[in-house]
């Protein structure tokens, strides 16, 4: 949800949300929203880790992608890469790393951060996620912390274009907010520990403005039509982690918390590969 007065919704439905409509919200919040995320969040996600959500956990610590030192020599795509911190990560372990993105603003944020970086710097560009112009079978891993997957509305049409990309035996690896919380209020405290909606609603999220414009769209899949989404791309799902909230995390993220995350999992993060 909006972080500020100027992005808060005249409105909040539950509704149907089409792709176009999706794209064009969610690349407008991000970019107005780009800074205030950066400065927010930054010190938290590094310039350079990959962090797989807001509970903290790093590739390091939870190797989705593969053993340490498996990523020299690959060509490696982050999509929905925001800062690309997490891509950084990967060029730092010897990979040729893209890192797209809808948002120029968030582009404008990795550059940034780019600038002031001693490290290798992937490539930047900027790309919907469901239509990446690159070529078949052109990448070893394909790889998203929290990056547009729950902002698309054809979560099949994502998951078939990732798999196009990958050469065979090639990794997929992506996080999102776990399907749970969209039955349980977004809010941090204890009335976020009590059930308030149906789990099998997967009607989206949508802020609009006074015109009923929609201004920033998020949506849901449950956890086994995530799952079925990788197998209708052909692909072979080979994780699917749940991550527990670590004592060392004192932090409030939205609605992640210590107190939530020790009652329920907040990130779904989905592994699999192509055959």
């Amino acid at each position: 949800m909006s972080e500020t007065d100027d992005r808060a919704p005249a409105r909040v439905e539950r509704r149907n949300a089409p792709q176009d409509e999706t794209v064009t919200a969610n690349r407008g919040w991000w970019d107005a929203a780009a800074v205030d995320y950066q400065q927010e969040h930054g010190a938290f996600l590094g310039d350079a880790e990959l962090v797989w959500g807001p509970e903290g956990w790093t590739e390091e610590e939870l190797r989705v992608l593969g053993p340490a030192g498996g990523l020299r020599g690959l060509d490696v795509l982050e999509f929905g890469g925001g800062g690309a911190q997490g891509a950084r990560w990967c060029a730092a372990q010897g990979a040729r790393v893209l890192s797209t993105d809808l948002s120029a603003g968030m582009l404008a944020g990795a550059r940034r951060i780019d600038a002031a970086h001693d490290g290798p710097s992937p490539l930047l560009a900027q790309a919907d996620a469901t239509r990446l112009p690159l070529a078949d079978a052109c990448m070893d891993v394909v790889f998203s912390a929290y990056g547009a997957l729950p902002f698309v509305a054809d979560a099949r049409g994502l998951m078939a274009e990732l798999a196009r990309l990958l050469r065979p035996g090639g990794r997929l690896a992506c996080s999102t907010s776990h399907p749970i919380r969209w039955a349980f209020p977004d809010v941090p405290g204890e009335a976020g520990l009590g059930a308030s909606g149906s789990y099998f609603d997967e009607a989206p999220y949508v802020e609009e403005d006074a015109q009923g414009r929609a201004t920033y769209v998020e949506h849901h899949r449950t956890l086994g039509h995530r799952v079925a989404d990788l197998v209708a791309a052909g692909l072979v799902v080979t994780d699917v982690l749940e991550p527990p909230w670590p004592e060392r995390n004192t932090q409030t993220w939205g609605g992640w918390s210590p107190l939530r995350g020790a009652h329920l999992p907040g990130t779904l993060i989905l592994a699999a590969r192509k055959p």
